[in-house]
């Protein structure tokens, strides 16, 4: 029997927790030949077949089980001499990184800092969207660590939940200043994103509060809503610590309705298989700065 290639039997796993050679190929950037031909090589290695193909569908052998056991054996392993053998700059290869906007305005530019400091040699790869996009980015393996509003509730999904930013309600500096805060809230109201935390609790706070004359207006661009702010175009609920060099540069200003919503929570999840010190690195890093900016900026 000639030597197993390591890259055919990562392929091997990443095809039996992936459900398929199409869902491998997109998790490894690889072509679906590619994998199929690496599967294919890894059966002729060790003389066996480790799929029944008879059914249309990739259902492991018995001695594709077996396989799959010491497969995951061979990747502990492998991760072990990752945390306690190789130094940081020896650490090479690539981290998908996908934030929110509100990570990316807040705090973003020193994680990437600290990820370089640590991990000199590591490519990083980063996405700013919204936190449903993030979700299914990241099960369906298109990302390796997400900070987003979480945290991710599967089972294969591990969190860092990071510590919460608080909101403030903002209205331009050129409004009327009214004797009730509270009735800004008749004016148009700029929220998060629709199928997001945050939207669904301001809504429903303001069809309590307001009632069903409330006008509320979603966005996926924090910056967007500011400025829509400081036009005088509508309230809005945002991120204390992002209000502050609005307020001192007095275009907007802060009111209290009486009530604010809740702060938004993130966390930094990842996937639990396949097992890295590195991505667990990562999320430790992303709570390490998360905390440091809470902290700073009393939020």
């Amino acid at each position: 029997m000639s030597r197993m290639n390591l890259e055919h039997l990562r392929t091997f796993l990443a095809v039996v927790r992936l459900g398929g050679v199409r869902k491998a190929a997109a998790g490894l950037h690889l072509t679906q030949p590619a994998v199929t031909a690496r599967i294919k090589a890894l059966e002729e290695t060790i003389a066996t077949d480790l799929f029944d193909r008879s059914s249309g569908r990739m259902k492991l052998t018995k001695r594709g089980e077996l396989l799959l056991s010491y497969a995951e054996k061979f990747e502990n392993l492998s991760e072990m001499v990752a945390r306690d053998v190789i130094h940081p700059d020896g650490i090479e290869g690539r981290l998908r990184l996908g934030v929110s906007e509100t990570i990316a305005q807040c705090w973003l530019p020193e994680l990437i800092s600290r990820f370089h400091t640590r991990y000199p040699n590591l490519e990083i790869e980063f996405n700013v969207d919204i936190s449903i996009n993030l979700r299914a980015a990241l099960l369906s393996d298109g990302l390796d660590l997400a900070i987003l509003l979480g945290p991710v509730s599967e089972y294969s999904v591990d969190n860092v939940v990071l510590p919460g930013i608080a909101l403030t309600w903002y209205v331009s500096a050129q409004a009327p200043v009214l004797e009730n805060p509270a009735d800004y809230l008749t004016r148009p109201v700029l929220t998060y994103a629709r199928n997001t935390r945050p939207y669904r609790e301001i809504k429903e706070l303001l069809f309590d509060r307001v009632g069903p004359g409330a006008r509320i207006f979603p966005s996926s661009s924090l910056s967007a809503c500011f400025r829509l702010v400081e036009a005088d175009l509508g309230v809005a609920a945002l991120p204390r610590a992002l209000g502050q060099s609005y307020l001192e540069a007095g275009t907007i200003r802060a009111f209290d309705p009486g009530w604010t919503p809740s702060p938004l929570e993130f966390s930094a999840s990842y996937r639990g298989e396949p097992k890295s010190h590195m991505i667990e690195t990562a999320a430790q890093l992303a709570y390490e700065v998360a905390t440091e900016y809470h902290n700073d900026k009393n939020i």
